[in-house]
């Protein structure tokens, strides 16, 4: 299972201030709180999530070894520099001076630290003989570290076409490729940027993407969808408009007697295509204005009734 992000948990970013986080875990723990939400066991696990996140989050010591070390450093008696030691020593053998995985949390005496438990909980791969999780030489197979969750909010733009994105993990800039049609939901995998191992290979970065909402395109299924608002005149008289597409500008003709609420598609105008898939269709969504108020709109309706004498609804029925 994947640890969870604390920042993530809040809905913070990873330089959010002291006031954003505290204003962050009210709303949380508000709407999360058990005497809103009483059997709700789902609301319960969140609730602890996040008074777990704000603990560490809102502490600037624990803040500091939760970003360098994840989960790990939050262990009773966890020693940074002893685990940079082992780490430099490979991570199989023992830290410089001669020490043990002891020294990493300042003595296993009186049990403080059962280290079965501990890389079982947070290093993933096989153990070594007589169920340790390392051989029986003391220089075990080397563990994978285990993922990382985070989101990724992108605009959407970018969910269309793809491209890439910057993203600060802990503290190294990373690179992540956003493939064309990301949608809500999308689960990106980034090798090797997840929770770090000693001895082993770090971890992945699992990413969930959310697409900020725009206000005239969306994406639905595999098309691209567009409100497009057109006068009273143009969808009577019928008209051509230009509108914006993935590919450049591209004209539209909108055919006479058009009604509100009407689908036009453009093929292959939607997500752009790739080696393995054909570009989608761009969905138009007719949505025909109101007329302005304005003294010639009421004279142009007093006709218009002339015209139209019969109610649209007299056969509707349940």
């Amino acid at each position: 299972m994947a640890e969870q992000d604390l920042y993530s948990v809040l809905g913070v970013s990873r330089d959010a201030d002291a006031e954003a986080i505290k204003k962050a875990y009210r709303v949380l723990a508000l709407k999360y709180h058990p005497d809103r939400n009483p059997g709700d066991k789902k609301a319960e696990e969140s609730f602890k999530s996040v008074n777990h996140a704000n603990e560490v989050l809102s502490d600037p010591k624990k803040r500091k070894l939760y970003d360098d070390f994840g989960e790990m450093g939050l262990r009773e008696g966890f020693n940074p520099d002893a685990y940079r030691q082992w780490q430099s020593a490979g991570g199989g053998g023992v830290p410089h001076g001669g020490g043990g995985f002891e020294d990493i949390f300042g003595g296993a005496g009186g049990g403080a630290v059962d280290f079965s438990e501990l890389f079982g909980q947070y290093f993933q791969g096989g153990r070594g003989s007589g169920g340790s999780p390392f051989g029986s030489a003391g220089r075990g197979r080397p563990m994978r570290g285990r993922d990382l969750e985070s989101e990724v909010t992108i605009d959407l733009p970018l969910a269309v076409r793809g491209g890439e994105v910057s993203l600060s993990i802990r503290g190294e800039s990373v690179r992540v490729r956003i493939p064309a049609g990301a949608k809500e939901g999308t689960r990106l995998r980034i090798a090797g940027k997840g929770m770090p191992a000693p001895g082993g290979q770090p971890g992945d970065l699992v990413l969930s993407v959310k697409v900020e909402p725009h206000p005239w395109f969306w994406i639905e299924e595999d098309d691209l969808h567009v409100r497009l608002p057109v006068a009273l005149v143009e969808a009577w008289k019928g008209t051509k408009i230009t509108i914006p597409t993935p590919q450049g500008e591209v004209t539209l003709r909108v055919p006479p007697h058009t009604a509100h609420g009407a689908k036009l598609r453009l093929r292959g105008k939607g997500i752009p295509g790739s080696a393995r898939r054909e570009a989608s269709d761009l969905m138009v969504h007719i949505e025909v204005a109101a007329l302005p108020d304005a003294p010639e709109t009421a004279e142009a309706i007093k006709v218009l009734e002339t015209v139209q004498a019969t109610v649209p609804r007299d056969e509707l029925r349940f």
